[in-house]
């Protein structure tokens, strides 16, 4: 069954990105439908899929990552408008019946992604 999960490295800590707000919207057209919400844990994980089951089908996603937030609560010295406030990952999906896996790695000034296993 296909599913999607992310997780989370802090590259400028070296460790796992805990207790950041993670949004999964869909993208149709112009309107963005949030389908949920969810933090990592001390792993940097969501606990559970984004998306499975029914839930679970083709079209076009964006992940929504609150990392100034997350640097914020780490006692980072962020400018009033940080460079990376929200990072905001918008992909496809296209086969149904695989996982995707969406990792972030990021840190202040920049971030990084792919499409995981």
């Amino acid at each position: 069954m296909g599913r999607l999960t992310t997780h989370v490295l802090d590259a400028a800590h070296g460790c796992p990105g805990s207790a950041i707000k993670v949004e999964l919207y869909r993208v149709e057209g112009s309107q963005l439908t949030l389908v949920t919400s969810a933090l990592t844990n001390s792993d940097g994980r969501v606990d559970a899929p984004l998306l499975q089951g029914d839930d679970y089908r083709s079209g076009v996603y964006q992940l929504q990552f609150n990392a100034g937030d997350y640097y914020r609560g780490r006692g980072v010295a962020l400018p009033e408008q940080p460079f990376l406030d929200v990072v905001v990952l918008r992909f496809g999906i296209d086969a149904q019946q695989e996982h995707y896996h969406v990792p972030l790695l990021i840190s202040p000034y920049s971030y990084s992604t792919y499409r995981g296993s």
